[in-house]
């Protein structure tokens, strides 16, 4: 079955795009605070990174922290830089050992000198990697991305003397904080919870959703293996039909 995978997951897609949530209500359901139950989630970031590479995948990006996430309480947020910090310090020579290649995306204004030291060394020491790709979404809102590629975009296109009106897709899709990286096929949420929660607005498009009953601490290469299975199971359209379809519709 894992040998399956591996040959599926490499030949049906390569970005998958985690939405990891359930973290609270995994501590709640123990009788834990709310901090070992990111802890935990970190375990299974740990974990989950492994598995993507074993699988073949290509890009991973994992929604670690989003623009929105400010508003919680402060010892909270304290509590999820502190674990951002240690991630990247405790974690980082291994990535690098396996070929990890670290982009951190979302909005960086704003952000500590330290944490803006770690995401640099991280993107830095890990760059010329060549195994997976993973995109740590970090203070990163889906509109925000978007609105700040618009921007950039424009001024360049002005500075170059070009008519912004000729802006296309594509020159959007470039300006993306994932630039240079292939659109997500597939998109997995844990908890149940069932929305986007302005994660990779642009680059979800066409993507296929899974939704998942764990919390993200219990999620392992296991659970990414039945998203993938569920994932290599459907049949992407893009807005047309398949083949058999069309031929229905042409009698």
């Amino acid at each position: 079955m894992a040998g399956e995978m591996e040959n599926q997951s490499s030949a049906a897609l390569r970005h998958v795009g985690i939405i990891m949530d359930g973290n609270g209500r995994w501590a709640a359901a123990r009788g834990l605070p709310r901090t070992l139950g990111h802890r935990a989630g970190v375990d299974a970031v740990r974990k989950t990174v492994r598995a993507a590479g074993e699988l073949g995948i290509s890009y991973l990006t994992l929604y670690a922290f989003s623009s929105e996430n400010w508003s919680r309480p402060k010892q909270e947020v304290r509590d999820l830089l502190g674990l951002m910090k240690l991630f990247i310090t405790r974690d980082l020579a291994e990535l690098c050992a396996n070929g990890v290649r670290i982009r951190v995306i979302g909005d960086r204004q704003g952000l500590s000198r330290d944490i803006l030291g770690l995401i640099d060394m991280a993107e830095s020491r890990s760059a010329a990697n060549t195994g997976l790709n993973l995109n740590i979404a970090f203070n990163y809102g889906g509109r925000d991305e978007i609105r700040r590629a618009v921007i950039g975009l424009v001024g360049r296109m002005e500075a170059e003397g070009r008519d912004c009106a000729s802006i296309t897709e594509s020159d959007i899709t470039g300006a993306l904080d994932t630039g240079g990286q292939p659109d997500l096929d597939l998109v997995i949420r844990t908890s149940g919870e069932m929305r986007l929660s302005n994660f990779m607005l642009w680059q979800a498009a066409y993507s296929e959703f899974v939704f998942l009953p764990c919390m993200w601490p219990d999620f392992d290469k296991s659970w990414l293996e039945q998203a993938i299975e569920e994932y290599s199971s459907r049949t992407r359209r893009y807005g047309g039909v398949p083949d058999a379809d069309a031929k229905d519709i042409a009698l």
